[in-house]
Protein backbone atom coordinates (compact mmCIF):
# COMPACT_ATOMS: atom_id res chain seq x y z
CA UNK A 1 0.00 0.00 0.00
CA UNK A 2 2.99 2.68 0.70
CA UNK A 3 4.47 1.51 -2.62
CA UNK A 4 1.10 3.08 -3.97
CA UNK A 5 0.29 6.11 -1.97
CA UNK A 6 4.36 6.81 -3.16
CA UNK A 7 3.28 6.78 -6.50
CA UNK A 8 0.52 8.75 -5.82
CA UNK A 9 2.26 11.62 -4.47
CA UNK A 10 4.89 11.20 -7.05
CA UNK A 11 2.01 11.94 -9.92
CA UNK A 12 1.01 14.68 -7.98
CA UNK A 13 4.22 16.17 -7.65
CA UNK A 14 4.78 16.04 -11.39
CA UNK A 15 1.38 17.60 -12.06
CA UNK A 16 2.85 20.73 -9.76
CA UNK A 17 5.85 20.97 -11.98
CA UNK A 18 3.58 20.84 -14.77
CA UNK A 19 1.50 23.30 -13.48
CA UNK A 20 4.21 25.83 -12.87
CA UNK A 21 5.71 25.14 -16.08
CA UNK A 22 2.55 26.22 -18.02
CA UNK A 23 2.46 28.82 -15.89
CA UNK A 24 6.00 30.31 -17.03
CA UNK A 25 5.29 29.63 -20.17
CA UNK A 26 1.97 31.61 -20.21
CA UNK A 27 3.43 34.94 -18.82
CA UNK A 28 6.40 34.09 -21.00
CA UNK A 29 4.28 33.97 -23.81
CA UNK A 30 2.20 37.30 -22.82
CA UNK A 31 6.04 39.45 -22.02
CA UNK A 32 6.78 38.15 -25.76
CA UNK A 33 3.47 39.38 -26.95
CA UNK A 34 4.08 43.09 -25.31
CA UNK A 35 7.72 43.51 -26.35
CA UNK A 36 8.70 43.57 -22.71
CA UNK A 37 11.27 40.78 -23.94
CA UNK A 38 13.33 40.70 -27.04
CA UNK A 39 13.38 37.24 -28.46
CA UNK A 40 16.91 38.74 -30.39
CA UNK A 41 17.97 37.51 -26.93
CA UNK A 42 19.56 34.02 -27.27
CA UNK A 43 18.67 33.13 -23.40
CA UNK A 44 15.18 34.18 -24.28
CA UNK A 45 14.59 32.29 -27.33
CA UNK A 46 16.03 29.24 -25.86
CA UNK A 47 13.93 29.29 -23.38
CA UNK A 48 10.78 30.20 -24.99
CA UNK A 49 11.60 27.66 -27.50
CA UNK A 50 12.33 24.90 -24.78
CA UNK A 51 8.63 25.89 -22.87
CA UNK A 52 7.07 25.85 -26.17
CA UNK A 53 8.13 22.35 -26.92
CA UNK A 54 6.73 21.17 -23.45
CA UNK A 55 3.63 22.93 -23.55
CA UNK A 56 2.76 22.16 -27.33
CA UNK A 57 1.86 18.71 -27.05
CA UNK A 58 -0.44 19.15 -23.96
CA UNK A 59 -2.26 22.55 -25.94
CA UNK A 60 -2.37 20.98 -29.48
CA UNK A 61 -6.07 18.50 -28.71
CA UNK A 62 -7.60 21.26 -27.20
CA UNK A 63 -6.78 24.14 -29.81
CA UNK A 64 -8.18 21.21 -32.02
CA UNK A 65 -11.82 20.57 -29.81
CA UNK A 66 -11.95 24.79 -28.76
CA UNK A 67 -13.73 27.32 -31.08
CA UNK A 68 -11.25 30.04 -32.30
CA UNK A 69 -11.58 33.23 -29.91
CA UNK A 70 -9.33 35.57 -32.10
CA UNK A 71 -6.00 36.48 -30.36
CA UNK A 72 -6.91 34.60 -27.03
CA UNK A 73 -5.70 31.31 -26.43
CA UNK A 74 -7.66 29.48 -23.58
CA UNK A 75 -5.92 26.21 -23.83
CA UNK A 76 -3.21 26.92 -20.82
CA UNK A 77 -6.33 27.49 -18.66
CA UNK A 78 -8.30 24.56 -19.70
CA UNK A 79 -4.98 22.29 -19.25
CA UNK A 80 -4.93 23.70 -15.43
CA UNK A 81 -8.56 23.11 -14.85
CA UNK A 82 -7.57 19.42 -15.75
CA UNK A 83 -4.47 18.98 -13.92
CA UNK A 84 -6.15 20.06 -10.95
CA UNK A 85 -8.93 17.65 -11.94
CA UNK A 86 -6.51 14.81 -12.01
CA UNK A 87 -5.05 16.01 -8.77
CA UNK A 88 -8.09 15.90 -7.02
CA UNK A 89 -9.06 12.21 -8.07
CA UNK A 90 -5.43 11.47 -7.51
CA UNK A 91 -5.77 12.45 -3.94
CA UNK A 92 -9.09 11.32 -2.94
CA UNK A 93 -7.44 7.58 -4.08
CA UNK A 94 -4.81 8.13 -2.23
CA UNK A 95 -7.47 9.06 0.98
CA UNK A 96 -9.42 6.05 0.07
CA UNK A 97 -5.94 3.78 -0.09
CA UNK A 98 -4.75 5.23 3.16
CA UNK A 99 -8.38 4.85 5.14
CA UNK A 100 -8.98 1.50 3.96
CA UNK A 101 -5.78 -0.17 5.02
CA UNK A 102 -6.07 0.91 8.60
Amino acid sequence: MNILLSFFSIAILLLNVLWWIIIVQAILSWLLAFNVLNTSSPAVRSIAVALDRLTAPLYRPIRRIMPDFGGIDFSPMVVLILILIVQKLLAGAAMDIATSAT
